[in-house]
């Protein structure tokens, strides 16, 4: 099938109360591992794409993978623009084929974030494409963003939900204590933001840093209104870890198939078992 909007899940999601995983693309192996684990469970994915990996691999080049993807899995898949920057990168990633974007403007004040994300909505919407708002600030490191621990800031749920309802985003990120890359310790989720957020808005809570979040934790934001959690982290440390252990054991290999291969499953089982947790297998 082709790619899908990420609205082609919330429905499902919502009344099922699972959530449904983003994985990132980071080049070829990525992509097959992501797509083979999801159409294994049977279960809706979406491929998220930084602009940092969209430079490191090439615009036409992602999209053309994801396409095969989707047309070869037999599940619905999104292609997603994760942490757009600017309206002139969503439309360019639009343009190009992909099925959904998320605009962050979390970092303008709310009536500038509320401005920008409503001109993404009109102009992704036109064309069938679902977007992603931001509200608050989410710490941690990913491709071109860093936030210090100490510059982080929950979403304010008065804020969030005027955001939604101003905006009409298909999903809502809100910073609720997660953080991008891993966690020194155990990461304070705002449960009640999540539940008053999502209580007041039919748009799904998306949860940003789901990488190295507990098992108990990432259920319970589930059950209140988490609809999409984004991992990515958790599939380069497990891709690393396996290419430094073949190597250590044979430093003198050199066919890059002999240590990607293997990678590639490790990629494929941390998926298989996010899909599991999140509770989106045997959906299709």
């Amino acid at each position: 099938m082709p790619l899908v909007p990420m609205t082609a899940f919330i429905e499902d999601a919502k009344k099922h109360k699972y959530a449904v995983g983003q994985f990132n693309l980071n080049n070829l192996e990525f992509t097959q591992a992501i797509t083979e684990a999801a159409a294994e469970e049977k279960s809706p994915v979406i491929f998220g794409v930084s602009e940092g990996a969209m430079r490191y691999m090439g615009l036409e080049y992602t999209v053309a993978m994801a396409k095969v993807a989707a047309e070869t899995s037999g599940v619905p898949i999104a292609l997603h623009l994760d942490h757009g920057s600017s309206f002139e990168v969503v439309m360019k990633c639009i343009r190009a084929g992909f099925s959904s974007v998320m605009f962050d403007g979390s970092h303008y004040p709310l009536e500038e974030n509320i401005r920008l994300t409503k001109q993404v909505v009109e102009a992704a919407h036109a064309v069938g494409v679902s977007v992603e708002g931001e509200l608050g600030t989410i710490g941690g490191v990913e491709d071109d963003l860093s936030v210090d621990e100490k510059d982080a800031a929950l979403a304010n749920p008065a804020d969030a939900i005027r955001f939604w309802e101003e905006t009409k985003v298909d999903y809502m990120a809100i910073a609720v204590g997660t953080a991008h890359g891993m966690y020194k310790g155990e990461p304070k989720i705002s449960y009640e933001i999540i539940d008053e957020v999502a209580k007041n808005i039919a748009a799904p809570i998306v949860l940003h840093g789901g990488s190295g979040v507990p098992d108990e934790a990432i259920k319970k934001s589930i059950q209140y209104g988490v609809g999409k959690i984004n991992v990515n982290t958790e599939n380069q440390v497990a891709c690393t870890e396996k290419i430094r252990e073949i190597l250590a054991a044979k430093p003198n290999e050199i066919d890059p198939r002999k240590y990607m291969g293997p990678a590639r499953e490790a990629i494929k089982e941390v998926v298989r078992g996010k899909i599991r947790l999140f509770g989106s297998n045997n959906r299709i």
